[in-house]
């Protein structure tokens, strides 16, 4: 079993190189959730995703105001709740577009279909590998980092 220090760095680092996430949203009204792959970029204190802005991910950030990502295999799963903020393409920083698509491959804003980004600033991440983790996997609650030391 890691240490809660080892947890975080390891955390960091699969935040950092890792490229896609499940990402799980939920429509504010009727609360149907919808769960899809999505690339992403890590910088700084959030997380920004993109997706066809037709599509129910593209929706429901803005509705809801919230998302989850799951990223990395289930045996070595970094789980980031939080909060999730609709940007239009023409909003989105020049530099945040250069770095998303040179880390991602893609860059939705020369695409012919419409897409959003959004922004997730994580509020809840909890780190596991095996059973033996599952205590005290919460790394950060209510946006703050835990003692991990």
């Amino acid at each position: 079993m890691r240490s809660a220090g080892q947890r975080k760095k390891d955390s960091l680092h699969r935040l950092e190189h890792d490229v896609d996430a499940w990402v799980a949203t939920a429509d504010g009204g009727s609360g149907t959730r919808c769960r899809v792959p999505l690339s992403f970029l890590r910088n700084g204190s959030y997380l920004l995703f993109a997706t066809p802005a037709s599509s129910p991910t593209g929706r429901n950030p803005a509705a809801s105001g919230r998302a989850r990502a799951g990223i990395g295999p289930t045996r070595d799963v970094v789980l980031v709740e939080g909060t999730a903020e609709t940007v239009q393409p023409g909003e989105l920083t020049e530099q945040d577009a250069e770095l998303f698509a040179a880390k991602t491959g893609f860059g939705p804003r020369r695409l012919a279909t419409p897409y959003l980004y959004f922004r997730v600033v994580p509020r809840r991440i909890q780190a596991r590998r095996e059973a033996d983790e599952l205590d005290g996997r919460e790394l950060m609650r209510d946006g703050r980092w835990l003692k991990t030391d």
